[in-house]
């Protein structure tokens, strides 16, 4: 069973680094991005792996986007405290923001990281990510879907668990609309 940690969690670096974790991060911006991580958890919960999840809760619009501001900062720090930590990191580009954060994140895990993007057609910077992906050998899937099954073999590779517990169902076949969710 996958354990789900969101901000503003205490986060365990000896948990992060040691453990199957997956660091989910990609478009957020408030109202206009699917929530895809809601997707990730559902589709990921009979795993037993640590996924961080950076889209809060309890977020407040109002905070000032300021190093001042100990509720934004202790966000931006728990975000790259996970960048920094987790075995996998994942990255979702929804074609409806224009996800600038995630850019500058995927510019800061490209190097030394086991990376993992999915930048559908229609994103305003594709071109970019293409080419980040191509000259750094990041692999990209076309689907959400793929993304996650490519997330959960890198994991059973990386703690050595040939048909442990990460047999990940492949039933790619039907695919979820992630606008549902």
């Amino acid at each position: 069973m996958a354990t789900i940690f969101r901000p503003p969690s205490i986060l365990d670096k000896q948990r992060l680094q040691t453990g199957p974790s997956l660091g989910l991060f990609g478009s957020i911006e408030m109202d206009t991005a699917v929530k895809w991580q809601d997707f990730c958890e559902k589709r990921l919960e009979p795993h037993d792996i640590d996924i961080y999840n950076p889209r809060r809760n309890d977020w407040n619009s109002t905070w000032k986007q300021d190093i001042e501001n100990a509720e934004f900062k202790g966000q931006v720090t728990w975000e790259l405290t996970v960048l920094e930590n987790t075995n996998v990191k994942l990255f979702y580009f929804d074609p409806s923001t224009k996800s600038p954060v995630t850019l500058m994140e995927l510019g800061l895990a490209k190097i030394d990281s086991d990376v993992v993007v999915c930048c559908p057609p229609g994103f305003w910077r594709k071109g970019n990510v293409d080419i980040v992906c191509e000259r750094y050998g990041i692999r990209q899937e076309p689907t959400l879907e793929d993304a996650l099954f490519d997330c959960v073999s890198r994991l059973r590779m990386y703690h050595n668990l040939i048909g442990g517990p990460y047999k990940y169902e492949d039933d790619r076949s039907v695919e979820p609309a992630i606008e549902e969710l």
